[in-house]
Formats: structure tokens, C-alpha cells, sequence
């Protein structure tokens, strides 16, 4: 299975959405834009997504449909609590090794939860050695999901490299 890990783009910053529900906080205006610009270098890099699931907070939400649009992939975008930043991650392990006929998918979400996901299924000790930026994929290699070892780091990259392959 290719498992993608893709974290949201730029959203508005916590401070200035102070008060009001985190859920709906939005990707600023730049953040469309740049999001726009790495899932174009997403397709210009071939690659291939049997399923989007995404965080329903908006900036996730919003990031995962701006990648479905630019893959005519809107049909196979489902939002999933289990990507919510407090989700259990056995939970949502358990759930992806439940769509094991799936060999492409792409998972949309927040941080720390994106990066303790990733130290997990790589064997890693510290979330901290897989930080992702705003807008960075990365493709894990995985013969069998299971909560633990279990991933080989393919590539990591950032949204700015992303956008490079779309120029």
C-alpha cells in the first residue's frame, strides 16, 4: 500500500481565530494558492490516489478538496473524525488496515497527530524527527498496516517542492 500524508495548507493563525470554533478555522487566501500550486506538482509527479480521507476541520477539508479537484478525484474524498487532532491513532490504524484493497491513499490532516502517526509506523522514538510543514507529503511504502513498525519512508517533501514540479 502507498499511504500518503499530506498536513493542511496555510490556515489563519490561532491567535486571530481566538474565540471561535478551531474547526472552522480556514486556509487564508495565500494558503488556496499555494495548496493550488502543490497539487498541480502532485500531478505533475503522476501521482495516484484510490481514496482522500480527510479531517473534517475545514483547513483540512478544504486542502484535500483542492488536491481532489486537481485529480478529478472529488468521488473518492471522505472526511473522517479519526483524523481529527485528539483522534485515537490505533482507531484509525485499525481503520486503514480495513481498506486494505486500497493501494493508494492519501490521509489529510493536522499536526502533532500527522507526525506521531508517522514515528509510529516508521519505528521512529520522537514524533519530532518526522515535523511536517504546512502543505509537506510524504509517501510511506507498507506491505502490511499495523499500529507499530511497520512503513519505509519513500520521500518527504515540502509544499514548496511540491510547487516546483508545476512550473
Amino acid at each position: 500500500m502507498e499511504l500518503f500524508i499530506l498536513r493542511h495548507g496555510l490556515a489563519v493563525e490561532r491567535e486571530k481565530f481566538r474565540g471561535q470554533d478551531d474547526s472552522q478555522r480556514p486556509l487564508t487566501p495565500d494558503g488556496r494558492k499555494r495548496m493550488a500550486r502543490a497539487a498541480r506538482g502532485m500531478r505533475e509527479l503522476e501521482l495516484h490516489f484510490d481514496l482522500i480521507l480527510t479531517s473534517p476541520f475545514l483547513r483540512a477539508s478544504d486542502t484535500a478538496q483542492i488536491v481532489a479537484s486537481e485529480f478529478s478525484n472529488r468521488r473518492h474524498l471522505q472526511q473522517s473524525e479519526l483524523l481529527e487532532p485528539e483522534a485515537n491513532l490505533k482507531e484509525l490504524v485499525r481503520h486503514l488496515a480495513a481498506l486494505h484493497r486500497k493501494e493508494s491513499l492519501l490521509l489529510v490532516g493536522h499536526e502533532p497527530q500527522l507526525s506521531t502517526l508517522l514515528a509510529t509506523l516508521l519505528g521512529a522514538r520522537t514524533p519530532e524527527s518526522f515535523k511536517m510543514k504546512k502543505g509537506a507529503l510524504c509517501l510511506l511504502e507498507i506491505e502490511k498496516i499495523r499500529f507499530g513498525p511497520c512503513a519505509k519512508l519513500e520521500w518527504m517533501l515540502t509544499g514548496k517542492h511540491l510547487a516546483r514540479f508545476a512550473d
